[in-house]
């Protein structure tokens, strides 16, 4: 199996350089490795910051881990050819329209979640983002007024079928754990939220077995931190999922702990961590690896069908956890190699 290695800038290559390791201790010669540069690190080189030999690569391999892509360096460039629009670029291209953002409190780390520990421990969620659609992906520009006033504008739509797409994602995620979904949307104000509504109402009804609820973003904003022991598993759109995904990892205790999957309606799918390049930490081995490594764990279970072995990643990193290991945004000063060498000792 070809697994396509894409570290990007800032802390990209250390975090993939861990769970790389990781995965060959569990895997050994069943996965091979191919890389190429995507992001900033790829417009410096190659002019563009998803050059078509790295698409290429992406489009042959059976799974994609990601890194991070962002270079303060790049901020001043045209829009196209900004590092992020790596990420997008690969998600538009690849038809990755289902992102899945775990959330979970590991015990040993309550005390590191902004949380207080009695309610940080009930964080066991899944948020559902879609990924084609939204602000992100609508009809952009800049404009003068009338008045002679600069007016940017991001318009913000959905079509019922990528509605309906994510909402069979979200109730299957869902039939597959607690059984509860939680659809988030703005339907009081917008009207793509009450499009969104319309239709994941309508797609429930192939799902008598789960029961849907509905919250408005900003009311789910506050309950994720009064009570998040009360979701289960969350669908939203772009934005919301954007936003929600990010305050959940500090729930969970840090930015560094969360793994995500992009897939698309075949379980191929781009593995990365959430947090962003963190230049400013960047070659100093400060950077948390676990949430690559664990986003390698997602990649066995929902793209290679490798169980067992996504298992034993899962419960190395708690184990390795459990003997005290500490990254600094965990509160500890374990470096980037060591963590990954403590998830290795724990296998």
């Amino acid at each position: 199996m070809l697994i396509a290695l894409l570290p990007g800038d800032g802390i990209g290559p250390e975090v993939i350089a861990e769970a790389r390791r990781v995965l060959e201790a569990v895997c050994g010669t069943a996965l091979t490795f191919e890389e190429a540069p995507v992001g900033g690190i790829a417009y410096k080189s190659e002019g563009h910051p998803l050059p078509e030999r790295t698409l290429d690569l992406a489009r042959r391999a059976d799974a994609i881990l990601f890194g991070a892509v962002g270079d303060p360096s790049c901020d001043s460039l045209e829009r196209r050819l900004r590092p992020e629009q790596a990420i997008l670029g690969l998600r538009k291209e690849l038809s990755l329209f289902a992102n899945l953002r775990p959330a979970k409190l590991y015990p040993e780390l309550a005390d590191a979640s902004a949380l207080r520990p009695e309610i940080a421990r009930k964080i066991d969620l899944v948020i559902i983002r879609e990924l084609n659609g939204d602000v992100y992906f609508g009809e952009k520009g800049m404009r003068t007024t009338p008045a002679g006033r600069r007016e940017g504008y991001d318009i913000m739509s959905y079509d019922e079928d990528q509605v309906a797409r994510i909402a069979h994602v979200g109730f299957l995620t869902a039939r597959a754990r607690g059984r509860r979904l939680c659809s988030i949307d703005k339907a009081n104000v917008l009207e793509t939220s009450q499009l969104w509504r319309d239709v994941v109402i309508e797609v429930s009804a192939d799902y008598p077995d789960v029961t849907l609820s509905h919250m408005l973003v900003d009311n789910a904003a506050m309950q994720l931190v009064r009570d998040p022991g009360q979701f289960d598993v969350i669908v939203t759109g772009n934005l919301f999922g954007d936003i929600l995904s990010d305050q959940a990892s500090m729930c969970a205790g840090s930015i560094g702990m969360l793994p995500s999957a992009s897939l698309d309606a075949n379980q191929k799918g781009l593995y990365e961590p959430i947090h962003g390049s963190a230049p400013d930490i960047a070659g100093q081995g400060k950077a948390n690896p676990l949430a690559t490594i664990l986003s390698a764990a997602m990649m066995l279970r929902y793209s290679l069908g490798k169980v067992a072995e996504a298992d034993r990643i899962e419960a190395a990193v708690a184990k390795a956890l459990a003997g005290g290991a500490r990254t600094a945004d965990l509160g500890g000063t374990t470096t980037t190699a060591a963590m990954g060498g403590a998830v290795l000792a724990a296998l």
